[in-house]
């Protein structure tokens, strides 16, 4: 009998073609609050992709937001768009000399605070192979994807240090499910580099007594520019777990979620949106 069925299957494939496996997605969220009411929060690429929906989201949970990035043009549409409670400034954080500045115009913007920053500015070039990879590409995505989050970070940790406000400070990288696995390319290298990072720095600034917590969200193949996957089309991914690419608004939650005080007892970690797909490869 079994073998009849696969034989049904073979001859309907001969001759109405391979069947097309059509995915949407529903985006389910938490009913809109106050989780981040009078949070100022700092967004690094934020123009667009993850860093956009995460900075919509922060805003519909009351806080303030700053969004940043290199392109002006992307900005200065993204916060029409996200309304009153966003600001911008431009920033190429491979551009290290102009971090500290970039922080100071940044705090002053925000009132003279910045409770929490997201560290979501990333490249990817997408080589195919190892022997793909040149020495200018290589460059550019660890000066982004791990020194310009590197620096952004430190430069932002001592002017919240010398603030001295009461407030909780809150650091989050967007990692990357590529990050935790073995990987031979430049973008996946920086990420596990960032992974590495999360845990060192909350150690580090928990030693310290500083009132910062530290972790990543770590999303798998997303709906965006950087994957050239766009929420409108098919989402059938056959290699992730649930058999879909992950919505943008859904990484969204979960930051939302890790830069609100209700998670003030996590640090440290790196929280996998990946539906498991990562574990197949540990």
């Amino acid at each position: 009998m079994k073998h009849i069925n696969s034989l049904k299957r073979i001859f309907r494939y001969i001759f109405k073609g391979v069947p097309t496996i059509y995915t949407t997605a529903e985006i389910i969220q938490l009913d809109a609050g106050k989780s981040l009411m009078n949070k100022n929060i700092l967004i690094t690429g934020g123009g667009r992709g993850i860093g956009f929906f995460i900075a919509k989201k922060c805003i519909n949970e009351g806080a303030r937001v700053l969004i940043a990035g290199r392109n002006e043009n992307t900005l200065t549409t993204a916060a029409q768009q996200l309304g009153n409670n966003c600001n911008y400034l431009q920033v190429d954080i491979s551009d290290i000399k102009t971090l500290p500045s970039f922080i100071e115009n940044s705090f002053a913007l925000m009132g003279g605070r910045i409770d929490c920053l997201v560290n979501n500015a990333s490249i990817s070039l997408h080589e195919p192979d190892f022997r793909n990879v040149s020495e200018s590409g290589y460059d550019m995505q660890f000066d982004i994807n791990l020194k310009g989050n590197y620096f952004l970070t430190q430069y932002f940790i001592e002017k919240f240090e010398k603030t001295n406000n009461q407030s909780k400070g809150n650091i989050l990288f967007i990692s990357s499910e590529r990050g935790s696995i073995h990987s031979d390319i430049p973008y996946g290298l920086s990420k596990a580099a960032i992974n590495s990072l999360i845990g060192g720095l909350s150690r580090r600034l928990s030693k310290n007594r500083l009132n910062i917590r530290v972790n990543a969200l770590a999303p798998g193949v997303t709906a965006s520019d950087m994957t050239g996957r766009s929420v409108s089309e098919n989402l059938t991914y056959e290699s992730s777990p649930i058999g879909r690419i992950l919505l943008p608004e859904e990484v969204a939650e979960v930051a939302s979620f890790l830069l609100s005080d209700v998670s003030s007892c996590i640090s440290g970690e790196i929280i996998h949106c990946d539906s498991g797909k990562h574990i197949n490869f540990i």
